[in-house]
């Protein structure tokens, strides 16, 4: 286990607004409480509440893979409506301490899905 410091940093906030990620038309998760994780000079990572996705369309894979910065992940594949993707998915349940806010959310590599953020709507 490595802990993140200046000469690899990880970074975890709230994004202001609403996360869409579709597979073709089928929206598969639409939340107002994303969390984005930043690491190093990787591009940014959006991590997602389950309790906002369409877990009936993620399939649990085999694969496991890890990050000695974050810990072991856990993969999914897409079963959507016209749109199947294998591993597309990934979630930390027991990620390491020092990202512990990503426990349990689902990222998504972008190449298989649409991800819009909207800017939070001013009342």
């Amino acid at each position: 286990m490595r802990t993140p410091d200046s000469s690899h940093p990880i970074s975890i906030h709230p994004v202001a607004g609403r996360v869409v990620v579709r597979a073709g038309e089928t929206v598969l998760v639409s939340t107002s409480d994303a969390l984005e994780l930043r690491e190093a000079s990787y591009p940014p990572v959006l991590y997602l509440p389950r309790s906002d996705a369409r877990m009936d369309l993620l399939v649990p894979s085999a694969l496991r893979t890890t990050c000695p910065y974050k810990g072991e992940a856990s993969y999914f594949s897409l079963n959507a409506v016209g749109s199947t993707a294998k591993d597309a998915v990934w979630s930390y349940e027991r990620p390491y301490p020092a990202v512990s806010e990503i426990a349990g959310r689902l990222a998504f590599y972008p190449q298989h899905v649409k991800i819009e953020v909207a800017p939070e709507e001013r009342r």
